[in-house]
């Protein structure tokens, strides 16, 4: 026997992006819906929030040219979905996962609730296998691991796109015959930037084994929403179900968190810090926490979320949040990129948590612990020294220090400056970080093994 869903004229109210259907019986929270017009056109919209007989749909579309006497509503008794097949594979999606490259509609193996499943905690494995970006600064110093959650702080102007899309291009592991693959999801982004990613894809070729999930900035703010789950949900069948390393990168999170404030105001809800929802941790958490590896299976997905930091302010709710979540920060400097050195990573405050689980003998090289904490305390005392020196002078600095300040600025210009096509081997970043030790006296080389000076450090 087929159920026709009942069709409600009950809209007693349309603000913003919202409507409030009253009477409503056997709805559920995040239940899909379709909203007929008056000229028999249809719009979607989904369960925000139920409360006895009343329920708040948003529209996908926008509520533009609605009145709420002419609209009916019917319930699907079904959550959003994605169809999901291999063929997503080079293709180019919307925020809902509807094709936008001219190309053929996806003929879906299955259709994926885009809310995921949970993960068991139990059942998650631990990340400790090294994904090569190609990066210095990542590679060496903040290594990205298997399963890992990374994100990427920024500022507006700065060229986190620029980045994202190089990592994007270069990643992979090292193990041969291992399947990878990127999603990569692009919100609230202008047009421009929009065929910058897509052309740089084709360019490249990395293309074909992306999927990629694009929202610009005049799409409506549900769409904003809906597309990281979109995107995750594409990489959880690639990765649990095709058993391929899946890199998923989204950019930019903080235009998510705009659209939830837009949406949570249009809902009347009490704001939390600066106007964002009470519930921004636990939305944030839901994206983040879909990253890792399961026991048993061999896919795995990675996620490097780029935010842009509003007013650089690291305390800034949306970056002290997904500082919380995640398992460290790569943080993009201006002062450094007002230099000219792309790409302008920030070495000192930068940080992987999960960096010595995927390094060492097997996975990278059995030196890169030492050669990675010296290098990094070699470039911090170098940029003490400097700093000394501007309230000191140099008279002030000792023949050593001042060696450490050279150290300091052609560590800069030679290892954390790289082109934008230098794909760089995690053996070809030792190397240079390596000659660079070779400038300071061989007594100052204290965090590193005498066996490794002795094998890797250039003689004369």
């Amino acid at each position: 026997m087929v159920v026709i869903a009942k069709e409600y004229k009950t809209v007693t109210e349309i603000v913003g992006p919202l409507m409030i259907v009253e009477g409503v019986e056997g709805v559920t929270y995040g239940e899909l819906a379709d909203i007929r017009l008056q000229d028999g056109s249809m719009r979607r919209g989904r369960v925000l929030e139920v409360s006895g007989d009343r329920a708040v749909v948003q529209v996908f579309e926008g509520t533009s040219g609605l009145s709420p006497q002419d609209v009916k509503v019917r319930f699907l008794a079904k959550g959003m979905e994605l169809g999901v097949s291999m063929e997503m594979l080079g293709r180019v999606f919307d925020g809902f996962g509807r094709p936008i490259d001219d190309g053929p509609a996806i003929i879906p193996e299955k259709y994926l609730n885009v809310n995921g499943s949970p993960m068991n905690p139990f059942s998650r494995d631990y990340p400790n296998e090294f994904i090569q970006t190609g990066i210095s600064t990542i590679d060496l110093l903040n290594t990205l691991v298997r399963g890992q959650k990374l994100p990427l702080f920024s500022g507006s102007g700065l060229p986190h796109s620029r980045l994202a899309v190089q990592i994007a291009r270069q990643a992979k592991v090292l193990k041969t015959g291992e399947k990878f693959a990127v999603v990569f999801a692009a919100m609230g982004i202008t047009f421009e930037e929009a065929e910058f990613f897509i052309a740089d894809f084709r360019r490249t070729g990395a293309i074909e084994r992306s999927v990629v999930f694009v929202n610009l900035a005049d799409d409506p703010p549900i769409e904003r929403i809906a597309l990281p789950r979109m995107a995750l949900t594409a990489a959880e069948y690639l990765a649990f179900e095709k058993d391929m390393h899946v890199l998923v990168i989204m950019t930019d999170i903080t235009n998510y968190c705009e659209a939830l404030r837009e949406i949570s105001a249009a809902r009347r809800e009490v704001p939390g810090r600066r106007g964002y929802p009470g519930y921004l941790y636990t939305d944030l958490s839901t994206i983040y926490e879909r990253a890792g590896r399961i026991k048993g299976k061999k896919g795995s997905i990675t996620q490097i979320p780029v935010l842009t930091m509003p007013e650089d302010d690291k305390t800034h709710p949306i970056p002290d949040l997904t500082g919380y979540i995640t398992e460290g920060q790569i943080i993009i400097h201006r002062g450094l990129n007002a230099r000219g050195i792309y790409p302008p990573v920030d070495v000192l405050p930068s940080l992987s948590r999960l960096k010595d689980k995927g390094i060492g003998d097997g996975k990278t090289r059995e030196d890169h612990a030492d050669l990675m904490n010296q290098l990094y305390s070699a470039y911090a005392r170098g940029k003490n020294a400097k700093e000394l020196a501007v309230v000191l002078g140099e008279s002030a600095l000792s023949e050593t220090d001042l060696l450490f300040v050279k150290f300091a600025d052609t560590f800069e210009d030679r290892f954390v400056r790289q082109g934008e096509d230098e794909n760089r081997s995690i053996e070809e970043s030792m190397r240079i970080g390596w000659e660079l030790l070779s400038m300071l006296p061989r007594g100052e080389l204290k965090r590193v093994r005498d066996k490794y000076i002795e094998k890797y450090l250039p003689k004369g």
